[in-house]
């Protein structure tokens, strides 16, 4: 290589650090853009309801509330980061789990960066979302039925961080569990009221989002699995791929044969076989993975601790080794064309 060649290619190594691309992990993030939006949902009309007196604040003068008239609900918020130096060919839509929120992809419960910074140091735009009644999002009037509280045992004992019903109040974590345990306190704190009668409305925001960014690549936690498969098969010529990370519902085997042109990559972290529930969500999932196969698509399963990758909890992306399990996500990514 001559030295003008080797001067180039050294500059284009430096840009493309300091535009955080690459592997680039400790510099400056540089964005051409951030901002965010709310999508889908639709309006309602209330009528009936009494009119109310409110002091909003102490002292101040009453208001008067009228609760009837019409309103916006059912709609998704989606935050949007847009790197500077792209090498994605495609978007990363994120999708958080039941009871969670964006928050899941961001800063991991004990400082570290999560899976939203992992993939825009990359190269990646990412669009992060609240689901239909999480976080931004917002609740809505119109939610039928009672709204699901969680105690702070629960995503102890469910997720995999102790190994079931007990073990919160021994402190008892799996061996070689990679959950930052010591901020177990911070991960609670993210956890929000869910309901259990709104996945219609999610898919249907979800869709308005796919049709407002993609094509895109989607990536989905736990409950919004049904929600990245309803929302691909409604839309199967405006998503790349699919990554369905430890996905916990899964999209309708009648309609399997729309995703045959769609990538899937499912990951599953360690002691599911340990677990009451998990043996047969997953199995669930192998089984719906077979019927979209016997459609003609493509179904890739990754089984971290088969390939050298162990302790992980349900929430892969705030593990103590995040990044290396969003480095497989992002290898596979790039064997099928959506990342250079």
């Amino acid at each position: 290589m001559g030295t003008s060649r080797r001067f180039a290619a050294i500059a284009a190594a430096f840009a493309l650090a300091a535009c955080g691309g690459g592997g680039s992990e400790g510099g400056a993030l540089q964005l051409a853009q951030m901002g965010s939006f709310h999508v889908g949902g639709r309006d309602v009309t209330i009528s009936g309801q009494p009119v109310r007196e409110v002091v909003f604040t102490p002292g101040g003068v009453p208001a008067r509330v009228d609760p009837n008239g019409t309103f916006s609900v059912e709609h998704a918020y989606v935050q949007f980061f847009i790197p500077s130096y792209r090498r994605s060919t495609v978007p990363l839509l994120m999708m958080h789990g039941g009871g969670l929120t964006g928050v899941t992809y961001e800063t991991t419960p004990d400082g570290r960066e999560g899976w939203l910074n992992y993939f825009l140091r990359r190269g990646w735009s990412v669009y992060n979302a609240d689901a239909v009644e999480r976080g931004r999002a917002g609740w809505a009037q119109t939610f039928t039925g009672a709204p699901v509280f969680l105690a702070k045992h629960d995503a102890y004992e469910r997720f995999r961080i102790g190994g079931g019903p007990g073990t919160y109040a021994k402190q008892e974590v799996l061996p070689g569990s990679q959950f930052p345990v010591d901020a177990y306190d911070s991960f609670v704190k993210q956890i929000v009221p869910r309901w259990t009668t709104t996945d219609d409305a999610t898919v249907a925001a979800y869709v308005a989002m796919i049709d407002r960014v993609c094509p895109c690549a989607l990536l989905a936690h736990s409950q919004a699995g049904q929600f990245v498969f309803r929302a691909a098969e409604a839309r199967p010529d405006k998503v790349r791929a699919i990554v369905a990370v430890e996905p916990a519902g899964f999209g309708d085997p009648a309609d399997v044969e729309k995703l045959k042109s769609v990538p899937v990559l499912a990951v599953y972290g360690d002691f599911i076989d340990q677990d009451a529930r998990w043996p047969t969500i997953k199995g669930n999932g192998l089984r719906y993975y077979d019927a979209i196969r016997a459609a003609g698509g493509s179904v890739s399963v990754v089984d971290l601790p088969q390939i050298g990758i162990s302790g992980n909890s349900h929430m892969l992306m705030m593990d103590r080794n995040n990044a290396e399990v969003a480095g497989v996500i992002n290898r596979w990514l790039a064997e099928r064309g959506l990342w250079r």
